[in-house]
């Protein structure tokens, strides 16, 4: 087992600025010490050989989405919004196997309060349509047994109240990482914004709060832990999300 420390720690308070589409640049913390959390990673199996003949075709996904998925890939969560302007989505994995993609679960999730944005902007409460890889999860409880490398400390404490009035705590239980605007393979509670601060970022899938984010994607606790057991880093998943007439071209 391959054992990291992040270098970097964030607050609990800056986390809400940071985790869900908050946008703002968070500042670095001080060197990590003994509560900073512990990332893990194990070896992924190595895809078959034989899907690189399956179809590629993903239900509810045009020309134009589905020549971003890249040809490796060998899972794909699928979020398609209700509607441009909509906080309500369905999530679906699916597999890719010989006989092509096949589908699992289908579950009800919130995105952010104002819907889908095809050029996402801190602030502005939307979640960013596009094609994003899967590589780093995290959360505030113990590693369920993900193959995705975990980090696991306090500051991914949830305090507040949500857009409806809902209590936040146990939003960040579980999160996934969605690979916008991200270093991939650091902690979520990385700052790093390569396309600058302006763009937003930490956007993740976490524990829905019974409410819409402010621009990642929620989805029942089960759900999350569901998903974390599932996603396979030899598989290349990655995350197809948008509105249903954003992704049907």
């Amino acid at each position: 087992m391959i054992t990291r420390t992040p270098r970097v720690a964030l607050l609990a308070a800056s986390l809400l600025l940071t985790g869900c589409g908050g946008g703002a640049a968070a500042v670095p913390g001080p060197a990590a010490d003994s509560t900073a959390p512990v990332r893990t990673s194990t070896p992924a199996a190595t895809p078959e050989a034989s899907v690189e003949a399956a179809p590629r075709q993903l239900p509810g996904l045009g020309p134009e989405t589905l020549a971003k998925v890249p040809s490796r890939s060998r899972q794909a969560v699928v979020v398609t919004g209700r509607g441009k302007n909509s906080p309500l989505s369905t999530v679906v994995l699916y597999e890719r196997t010989a006989a092509g993609w096949q589908a699992g679960a289908k579950w009800p999730a919130h995105n952010a309060l104002k819907g889908w944005s095809a050029r996402h902007l801190a602030g502005d409460l939307r979640t960013p349509i596009g094609v994003y890889t899967l590589t780093d999860a995290g959360g505030l409880l113990r590693d369920p047994g993900t193959r995705l490398t975990y980090d696991r400390g306090p500051a991914f404490t949830s305090p507040g109240t949500g857009f409806e009035g809902e209590p936040l705590a146990g939003s960040f239980d579980y999160v996934i990482a969605i690979n916008y605007n991200r270093r991939p393979g650091t902690t979520p509670l990385d700052w790093t914004r390569p396309l600058g601060a302006g763009r937003g970022g930490g956007i993740w899938f976490h524990v829905d709060h019974g409410g819409p984010t402010h621009g990642c994607v929620a989805i029942a606790q089960d759900h999350m832990k569901e998903l974390l057991l599932a996603l396979d880093p030899g598989r290349h998943p990655v995350v197809v999300m948008g509105d249903a007439t954003s992704l049907s071209r």
